[in-house]
């Protein structure tokens, strides 16, 4: 079922990417991502790559789910980084326990959830659950979903339980959408803000960072596939940084072809693909494209090996991921640097896709996940033996 339904799902991508380039500024005026799009995107089974198989899900390997995030990407900015962020919150939820997952998908398996995961919040202990108060930010394509997965931290208790970074799973009847998104990239994602006024959180809708970060959780005793064995850091990094490697692989494209047609009339008429100059740029980001997505290829390839083989994830493996994880999204950002550079002044145009892709990766290249020094310190600290306590990882 995996393979024959991942390769469905790729193939009902592909059919829809020449619409979306053709909506692609639609979606930038729009703020947000159409009803039209979304629905085209849930009918390719897309949402369904990284949902378990009891709620109609197929399992597909990581692989699948981001060459698909990438394809998307390339031919839209916002649809691919909100395709991405919404799709990896089905893996993510079937890690939450079981009675979460009926409550989110018992009557309609393909229900969706956007996230804010920044602990800007308050939240409070109480018998049963928790109380969540507070705004999110950045809560990408939450027009269309039911329900949001919000981060919080759980303050130390009166017990000595010390305090725990944790995910809240809320329905949208217990959150209002505050409409702040205007941006000068990623502007079609929709990425509102969470308004939660005091909001009841039973205690089996939330999941704690610790658990994830031991992949030790309370839903991997009902969905048992390998997939739900890896690492929440590991999947969800690559979740942000595909979208970016996607938007620069999608630059890469439109600046080819412009280039094959533009004359540079500061060369007097030398048409600018017999420039050897452009030639050499465009190998360099080429290059670059490629050594970002083999490492993807190559570490989630080797995550997926092992724990399919019930071995357990050596720590280097996991530091490496996301060593590679920012340096893919700052390789994505020096090539669709070095092609917006190299297409002159008429990419500078309101419509053109160059400048469009080229705001949407610098937008996402400022997600919290992308900071280089967090993750490049933690892979020299463990090279150096020094201990590792980071839960993103």
């Amino acid at each position: 079922m995996e393979a024959s339904g991942g390769v469905a799902v790729l193939t009902g991508v592909r059919e829809l990417l020449p619409v979306l380039r053709e909506r692609a500024q639609e979606t930038e005026d729009r703020r947000a991502l159409s009803v039209e799009t979304v629905k085209s995107l849930a009918k390719t089974g897309f949402f369904r790559l990284l949902q378990p198989a009891r709620f109609g899900g197929i399992e597909a390997h990581p692989l699948t789910f981001l060459r698909g995030v990438r394809e998307l990407a390339g031919a839209c900015g916002s649809t691919g980084w909100v395709a991405s962020v919404i799709g990896v919150h089905n893996w993510q939820l079937a890690l939450f326990p079981d009675q979460a997952q009926q409550d989110v998908w018992a009557d309609d398996p393909g229900t969706r959830m956007s996230s804010s995961y920044a602990p800007t919040g308050t939240i409070r202990a109480v018998d049963g659950g928790y109380r969540v108060d507070g705004r999110w930010s950045f809560s990408s394509g939450c027009d269309h979903a039911g329900w949001v997965l919000l981060g919080g931290i759980v303050p130390p208790g009166d017990d000595g339980t010390p305090a725990d970074f944790r995910t809240f799973l809320l329905p949208a009847t217990d959150y209002t959408i505050d409409d702040v998104w205007h941006t000068v990239g990623l502007r079609g994602t929709g990425s509102n803000d969470i308004v939660v006024s005091d909001a009841f959180v039973p205690v089996h809708r939330s999941l704690s960072f610790n658990d994830t970060a031991r992949c030790v959780c309370p839903g991997q005793e009902f969905n048992t596939a390998p997939l739900y064995r890896i690492p929440y850091a590991s999947i969800f990094s690559w979740a942000i940084t595909t979208p970016i490697i996607g938007m620069a692989t999608g630059a890469y494209d439109a600046h080819v072809s412009y280039l094959k047609e533009r004359v540079r009339a500061s060369y007097v008429g030398v048409r600018a693909a017999e420039d050897p100059h452009s030639q050499v740029r465009a190998a360099t980001a080429a290059g670059d494209l490629d050594a970002a997505w083999l490492a993807l290829e190559s570490d989630m390839g080797e995550l997926m090996e092992l724990v399919t083989a019930g071995q357990r994830l050596p720590m280097r493996l996991r530091l490496r991921v996301r060593r590679d994880q920012v340096r893919g999204t700052e390789l994505a950002i020096g090539a669709v640097d070095r092609l917006f550079e190299n297409s002159g002044g008429r990419a500078l145009r309101t419509g053109t896709p160059i400048q469009r892709f080229w705001r949407d990766a610098h937008a996402g290249r400022v997600h919290a996940i992308n900071d280089p020094e967090r993750a490049l310190s933690m892979f020299g600290r463990g090279e150096f033996g020094l201990p590792i306590s980071d839960a993103m990882v």
